[in-house]
């Protein structure tokens, strides 16, 4: 991987005698979404405080490298290059949208025209112009929100931060964000996401990293994380009783559910392993009402990498052919 954007070798930290990051290694490409998941407590707004500078590792920890400056020996570097979005808003709820935008300004020295051209093309950006002389007070928890991560723009980051930044929105208000989320990483910016929403890290994120008792337990591709849990199956269901009891006794390694005329059959879910299954259905003159592919999602994922049994069974069908 050539010039990442953040790179941390052997990160630790810890409090007394409670061990929260238990030497994590993270490598983050520019220009990419990096999601960092796990359980509460575990470790993924500690890693982010350090990352951003806003606690210091352990002295154990190896180097840690943002944005190509490294954080212990020149943390004002690492600041000037990085933006942050926390869980919580640092939007000031007693004065505009606009003069929350202008204070950002001052506080990145800013000349006021500058500042002034600045905070209008980010509150355009961001759908916020109408309501830009409103107190902040009375947005709505998207809005907030939008404008936080405006605030956040004011400096020109080139890697993001956001720490769990949907939590409480509404289904739209959250894909909103997505959207500019997704927006600034086509421009080039790197995001470092944590999130409590699995749908979101698969939806947005290049790379996957589950953090768990301090520990990084998995990392890839939202469809490589997939690939490492079972439960992969293929559903048919019958309406004509005896091409179901056909299909049941020729095919091999099936479950049936006589009940409801339907068998499952252990998959992988890959293209070549549900063309067969479709030729051999044709060759034997059976027809199926219906066939469903499940494979195991990032709930499977995290529920297997975070606890200690596998889900018995997938609860999310990817695809259904009728």
């Amino acid at each position: 991987m050539t010039n990442p954007a953040i790179t941390a070798n052997g990160l630790h930290k810890s409090y007394g005698d409670k061990v929260v990051l238990d030497g994590v290694d993270l490598a983050v490409p520019a220009g990419t979404v990096f999601s960092l998941l796990g359980p509460n407590g575990a470790g993924k707004t500690t890693a982010v405080k350090i990352l951003s500078t806003l606690i210091t590792p352990d002295p154990a920890s190896g180097e840690i490298r943002i944005g190509g400056h490294d954080l212990a020996t020149d943390p004002q570097a690492v600041r000037a290059a990085i933006g942050v979005t926390g869980q919580f808003s640092a939007v000031d709820g007693l004065i505009t949208g606009e003069e929350n935008m202008l204070l950002m300004a001052d506080l990145h020295h800013l000349s006021r025209s500058e500042g002034r051209r600045v905070a209008a093309e980010l509150l355009e950006r961001f759908d916020l112009v109408e309501a830009a002389k409103k107190p902040a007070s009375t947005y709505s928890g998207g809005m907030k929100r939008r404008l936080d991560l405006a605030m956040t723009l004011v400096g020109n980051p080139r890697i993001i931060f956001l720490d769990e930044p949907t939590t409480g929105l509404d289904p739209r208000s959250r894909h909103n964000m997505w959207q500019i989320i997704r927006e600034l990483v086509t421009g080039g910016v790197t995001v470092f996401l944590t999130t409590q929403y699995l749908e979101e890290a698969d939806e947005l994120a290049d790379h996957i990293a589950v953090l768990n008792n301090g520990k990084i337990a998995a990392q890839g591709t939202s469809d490589e994380l997939k690939r490492l849990i079972p439960g992969g199956h293929i559903r048919l269901r019958f309406t004509d009783p005896t091409a179901y009891q056909s299909a049941a006794v020729a095919l091999r390694e099936v479950t049936r559910d006589d009940e409801a005329l339907s068998l499952t059959i252990p998959s992988g879910g890959s293209q070549r392993e549900l063309r067969s299954l479709l030729d051999w259905l044709d060759s034997a003159g059976i027809e199926a009402d219906e066939l469903t592919v499940h494979t195991p999602d990032l709930d499977d994922v995290f529920f297997a990498l975070t606890s200690s049994s596998v889900p018995n069974q997938p609860d999310q069908s990817k695809e259904t052919v009728r």
